[in-house]
């Protein structure tokens, strides 16, 4: 494991996270916001390791700007914008949400004091069924709710979603923290909520499944552009377009997708369209405590 890479990205997605926080988005577009802060990532020295996503309201997790995406921030929208950079292909992922609304303030601060919780009680060993607990204890207590089909990940060298899932409530089971690095991310919605996601229509957030080739040249063409840019790494639309023009891009990268070379991604939504806040750290857990790599 890499940690220097870790914590090398990690400072840099924190120092970037707590600029989104600071700022006014309102009357700023999506497409603003996501180019504005990949920007501050690779300004930094680091590469995007996702598009960053910028989901509004009821919408949980997965939304990226589409090309010039003319969405406009309102003064009460609740916005989660989770980040990510990358070191060699070793990750940080973050996420804050901007809010400027009092009356989601709760909401907000319920995520942020769930993911303090987390991080108070982790060390090697720990079960994530315990961490789970601590999630949901804490934002019953606020009087909202986990969402319950959204979890942290481990996370591996150019792979976000590393096969090991942190949840936001209790479970049965599950394994023990070992010394390696995950992401927790409590997702917290309203007592109205469901409590669940579902899948929405919009799916712009891509990744490469796999190399084989599709027989068709510019759409292969693509496909290495994508291994040699992003590797196994998730990407938008947007990151394409400066090589293609759009109508072409979304041409070839919908036979990649037919061929299943690349996957896409659909946003998640709340079931009963409730808003949702979202609050995200980056951690390595040690005998003694804990490494969190986003924190400043």
């Amino acid at each position: 494991m890499q940690i220097e890479d870790y914590i090398k990205a990690g400072k840099i997605a924190a120092e970037v996270r707590e600029l989104v926080r600071k700022k006014d988005w309102i009357g700023k577009t999506v497409y603003e916001i996501c180019e504005e802060v990949e920007g501050e990532i690779k300004k930094r020295g680091a590469k995007c390791a996702f598009p960053v996503n910028a989901s509004i309201n009821e919408i949980a997790a997965h939304y990226t700007a589409e090309p010039n995406d003319p969405i406009t921030i309102k003064d009460t929208d609740l916005v989660k914008i989770d980040l990510g950079a990358q070191i060699n292909g070793y990750i940080a992922d973050t996420a804050v949400t901007v809010c400027y609304d009092v009356q989601f303030d709760g909401l907000v601060e319920a995520a942020e004091e769930a993911l303090a919780n987390a991080m108070s009680m982790i060390k090697t060993g720990v079960k994530v069924s315990d961490v789970g607990r601590t999630i949901e204890a804490t934002i019953k207590q606020r009087g909202f709710k986990p969402i319950a089909n959204l979890s942290g990940h481990s996370l591996e060298q150019y792979t976000i979603h590393a096969g090991r899932s942190i949840p936001n409530i209790w479970s049965i089971g599950g394994f023990s923290l070992s010394e390696t690095a995950y992401a927790c991310e409590p997702f917290v919605t309203t007592e109205q909520a469901g409590g669940f996601v579902r899948n929405g229509q919009i799916k712009n957030i891509f990744a490469i499944n796999s190399r084989k080739k599709t027989k068709n040249e510019e759409a292969d063409k693509l496909l290495d552009f994508i291994w040699e840019n992003f590797n196994m790494l998730p990407f938008a639309l947007r990151w394409i377009t400066k090589k293609w023009d759009e109508k072409k891009a979304r041409e070839l990268l919908q036979i990649l997708i037919k061929k299943k070379a690349v996957q896409a991604y659909p946003i998640l939504i709340e079931i009963n369209e409730q808003k949702v806040a979202q609050a995200e750290h980056t951690f390595i857990p040690n005998d003694n405590g804990v490494t969190i790599t986003t924190k400043i």
